[in-house]
């Protein structure tokens, strides 16, 4: 039984100015790293500068580059409310970023750093073909264009319905000053804003979590609340892929949410390839993997000291619980509410401009450049300045669409999640199955789409339609792990006691198991149909598009069964650095 907010309380959530300087110094300090980059070393003049950064990135930013990109202002706001709610299950997310950072770092980064590539679907074209490049490109695009007004739109709702806050004046700052930032200054300038923003995030968070507890009597006080609680989780070891948060969800099923965005999201892989070297490319995820474990502590612990205080916590939407709970504990602190702010558009600016960056960079690479090779480098760099701007623009205007669709954005969040699964599948069967073929490629990807679509529209359309039961806390779950591929909003947490059969169970399935599942759908369904049309052959495979895990899996094997296999083939030298003349 949770006490209401009292309309005092309500009524006295407001900025100060203080808040407001530091609301303000985020965005000038973003826009001011995005001109000087624009105004200094080789002023954004090539494409290998302003979509690559010349290739001359260190590891450090890099890793907090990566790291920022995963922690989006929905993630800040969803991993406390979901501990808040449901206790300390989802801490054992953690467990899938060792082997989520570790094969993307000793298996994709090693294929697509040696084979020298800008866009991530170059890789489909030199194993597949170029329509498969073309496919996997739009899929892309239509689910970043579809996400980035809702990451933008999202935050400043809340922040709108707790403060005051001028709803369209947090919208319109926060998508110009990125969009500026994103165009005039390059990866260069995306890269270093999220060091300066993923600062912003571990002191807005930090901040809550000390003076909370302090204001509570120390951690231990906290602890103890949360213990009587029944908020600290132990290790659940049931199987059922229908319940929504396990060990198994979550430490395996995560997995397969990580690869899809570490491992083959443009968004991310664009950084690993600004890396000076392939060494710094790989130590950057080995240094992501601690930083990930710090941000998810620190939303966990946000979660509990939320729930020392749950007397205040009367609302059941999770973009507004986290808000309303800083505002109404830290109104006598000023600052404390306007750094929670920044270190929540932090999360939003830094998920944003890389996701303007990565469409400028697949759209120039994938779509422009092949149809235009004669094009000087002048004009591409223009027209890639341009294509961010262009995508800055439509952001807004997504960012009005979910404003006028409402209950879409649950649609528009899971959409973003069912598509990064059928990528991933996409990828993994051109590297690690050698005789999958262009055929089986297309027909994997459309199968795995149409399965994620199915099953995503269908638990939609089921938990609309079934009568709505009295809520714990909250009913309408927003993603808990969000990371620029993975989650989805169609967890709910089901109030009855009967398991669902036959397809209600297909449609009930925890959304951490989507990607897997829609991954193992396009590789089945790739490789019967690739066997069906007939399988590629060695001679037929582009140099070092294959990862050698068969041919190492299978060493037992004479070479004549390996050859038939295509597990011959190597995969390319290592490159050790970029060279332009």
């Amino acid at each position: 039984d949770i006490p209401s907010v009292s309309t005092e309380v309500l009524t006295s959530m407001h900025f100060t100015t203080v808040d407001y300087v530091i609301f303000t110094v985020l965005l000038v300090a973003s826009a001011g790293i995005g001109l000087f980059y624009a105004f200094s070393g080789g002023r954004q003049r090539t494409t290998q500068e302003f979509l690559m950064a010349d290739r001359s990135m260190s590891c450090l930013p890099v890793s907090l580059s990566l790291l920022a990109t995963f922690q989006s202002a929905v993630a800040i706001l969803g991993a406390p409310s979901e501990v808040y709610t449901f206790g300390t299950q989802y801490w054992f997310l953690g467990c899938s970023y060792f082997l989520g950072l570790l094969i993307p770092a000793h298996v994709f980064i090693p294929v697509f750093y040696r084979l020298r590539l800008s866009s991530t679907y170059e890789y489909l074209e030199l194993r597949f073909n170029k329509m498969v490049r073309i496919c996997g490109t739009v899929t892309f695009i239509f689910q970043m264009v579809i996400y980035m007004g809702v990451v933008l739109y999202a935050p400043a709702l809340a922040l709108n319905a707790v403060t005051g806050f001028d709803l369209w004046g947090a919208v319109l700052a926060m998508g110009l000053v990125c969009t500026l930032y994103t165009a005039l200054g390059g990866l260069k300038a995306v890269i270093w804003t999220d060091v300066f923003q993923t600062v912003v995030m571990f002191a807005g968070q930090l901040a809550v979590i000390v003076v909370g507890s302090s204001q509570a009597g120390g951690i231990g006080e906290v602890w103890r609340k949360a213990v009587n609680g029944s908020r600290i989780a132990g290790l659940d070891l049931n199987p059922d892929p229908l319940e929504r948060h396990t060990f198994w969800t979550l430490g395996v099923g995560g997995i397969f949410l990580m690869l899809a965005l570490y491992g083959v999201n443009q968004a991310q892989v664009q950084r690993y390839l600004s890396s000076r070297t392939e060494r710094e490319a790989v130590m950057s995820c080995y240094v992501v993997f601690p930083c990930q474990q710090i941000v998810l502590c620190l939303g966990c612990l946000m979660g509990l000291v939320m729930f020392f205080y749950r007397s205040i916590l009367m609302l059941s939407f999770y973009v507004q619980m986290v808000l309303y709970f800083v505002m109404d504990v830290f109104r006598d602190l000023p600052g404390l509410p306007g750094l929670f702010v920044a270190c929540l558009f932090s999360g939003a600016l830094s998920t944003i401009s890389s996701a303007f960056n990565s469409l400028a960079t697949v759209t120039m690479e994938d779509l422009i450049k092949p149809h235009f090779p004669s094009m000087t480098e002048a004009k591409a760099t223009l027209l890639s300045k341009g294509l961010a701007l262009a995508y800055g623009l439509v952001c807004l205007a997504m960012a009005y669409i979910a404003s006028i669709m409402g209950s879409v954005l649950q649609a528009a969040f899971s959409i973003f999640g069912m598509v990064g699964g059928p990528l991933l599948g996409l990828f993994c069967l051109g590297m690690f199955f050698p005789w999958a073929n262009s055929i089986g490629a297309m027909v994997g990807l459309v199968a795995g789409l149409a399965m994620a679509f199915w099953i995503g529209i269908g638990s939609f359309v089921m938990r609309i339609s079934a009568p709505t039961p009295v809520p714990l806390l909250n009913t309408s779950a927003l993603p808990l792990f969000d990371n620029i591929t993975s989650t989805v909003m169609t967890a709910v947490v089901s109030t009855t006691t009967a398991k669902p059969t036959g397809v209600e169970a297909l449609y009930s399935l925890s959304y951490m198991w989507y990607s897997a599942h829609n991954s193992t759908t396009v590789v089945v369904v790739g490789l019967i149909v690739s066997l069906l049309t007939g399988p590629m052959k060695e001679k037929e495979l582009t140099p070092g598009t294959v990862y050698p895990v068969l041919g190492t899996l299978l060493f037992f094997l004479p070479e004549r069964y390996k050859e038939k296999l295509c597990c011959v083939t190597p995969l390319a030298h290592k490159v050790t650095s970029y060279s332009y003349s």
